[in-house]
Formats: C-alpha cells, structure tokens, sequence
C-alpha cells in the first residue's frame, strides 16, 4: 500500500479540537527549550563545583565528587527520570510526598529539568575535572603563594582558564541536553517527541510528523553548538588556547 503524504497537514485542526497539529508542535517546542535550558543552567552551576570538588586537595572531599560522577553517570536517563517521579516521593515525609504527588505545579517538568540537569552535571563535571588537569600544577601554587585562599584560586585562577579550554567538549554535552529532552515524554511533559507521538496517532501522517519533529531538534542542537561557538571566540585568551574552528 503506498503511503499517502500530506504536508498540509501541519495547518489542519486536530480531530475533535479547535488547535492545529502545527500547535501542537509549537507547544513541544517550547516545553522542549524549558526543560532543556533549565537542565542545562542546573547542570553548569552543579557540574563546575563537582568538577572542583574532584581535583581538590583533600581526598575526602574529592571521593565526594567522584561519588556524585558516579551515580548520576552510571544509572540510565529513563531510569533516573522514573525514580524521580515515581520513588523520590515514597521517601519524603508523608507531607511533602503528599505536596509533591498531588499539589505540586507543573510536577512533570520540575522532575523532567531536575532529572537531565543532575544527570548532566556529572558530565560536566568530568570535563571541568579534565580542564582543571590541564593546566600546570604552578598555576595553584602561584596563587596561594601570593596570599589567596584555596577557594579564591579557583575562583580567579584555576576555573576562569579552565572553562574557557572545555568549551568545545561542553558544547557536546550542551547538544545532548536537547536530545535528551525527549526522554521526559515518558513522564508526562508535553515536549516535541511526546507531542509528535499524538500527533502521529490523531493524524496518522507519521512521516510527516517525525520528519518536522527531527528538523526542530536539529534547529535546537545546531543553535546550541553555534551560540557556544561564539562564546568560545568571545572567551578564548591569545596564546592560551589554540583556535579550532
């Protein structure tokens, strides 16, 4: 049977509704770049201080970062996305499970940013770790021998250069955070993949639909990959690192 195709279909109201499929992907679209960003926010600011933690000094407190690289990079996304709405709950005094279960606003994309951006955060984490490694052991000494504090020399010394040599690998993980995005359709949030499936189901135009679904995320990841590319040509220090593209 040959498959009949209908680019129109983007424009027609969905059965039963006055919205059209083109809606419907504009509304994915956006819970797609809510999750995504969040997650990726959380993911920085959680991942720049693990990444630190793991090359400290001190051992207890670098086998506290290795711990949190470790459990969040080992345990499969859905996974984490499945304990986080279903089991997290269950632990939580009766009340706050209670809060969380029942009243809580917009629970399925607190979980959803939540989840990729822990998740994310361990990623992140490695890279800082790998770009604090890099740099020559002098450039801590330097500093705590000129009076500052070892959390003033990675403040002003160790991360500023260390970030700007991750940038490329960062943009990677920065992609990824739109892919794995997707995944939060399985608990409910109303993003691009879970969007195309219904839309797949009501229209029953699914080449059409996966292809406009595949285009969006391409868009999405291609916008990430350019805008940390500027950021990289905006931060990079003469001399420092060499220029990659």
């Amino acid at each position: 049977m040959n498959y009949h195709w209908n680019w129109g279909i983007f424009g027609e109201q969905v059965k039963g509704g006055e919205e059209t499929y083109l809606d419907w992907l504009a509304t994915g679209l956006g819970w797609t770049l809510a999750v995504s960003l969040t997650a990726w926010v959380l993911a920085l600011v959680i991942g720049i201080a693990v990444g630190a933690l793991r090359t400290a000094p001190s051992r207890p407190i670098a086998l506290l970062g290795t711990a949190w690289v470790e459990l969040f990079r080992n345990i499969p996304l859905l996974v984490q996305m499945f304990l986080w709405f279903f089991v997290v709950p269950e632990f939580l005094p009766p009340e706050w499970g209670l809060w969380v279960k029942q009243e809580m606003p917009a629970k399925e994309f607190v979980t959803a940013a939540l989840c990729l951006g822990l998740f994310t955060s361990a990623r992140v984490a490695e890279q800082v770790r790998a770009g604090v490694g890099s740099l020559p052991r002098g450039q801590r000494d330097a500093a705590l021998a000129l009076g500052f504090t070892l959390p003033q020399a990675y403040r002003h010394v160790i991360l500023p250069q260390a970030l700007r040599i991750v940038i490329p690998p960062l943009t990677s993980e920065f992609m990824n955070v739109f892919k794995n995005s997707s995944l939060a359709f399985a608990i409910g949030v109303m993003e691009l993949t879970f969007q195309a499936r219904q839309m797949q189901e009501d229209s029953e135009q699914g080449i059409e639909t996966y292809l406009a679904v595949t285009l969006l995320y391409f868009l999405c990841a291609f916008a990430a990959n350019r805008g940390m590319a500027w950021i990289e040509a905006r931060t990079r220090v003469p001399g420092l690192i060499a220029r990659t593209s």
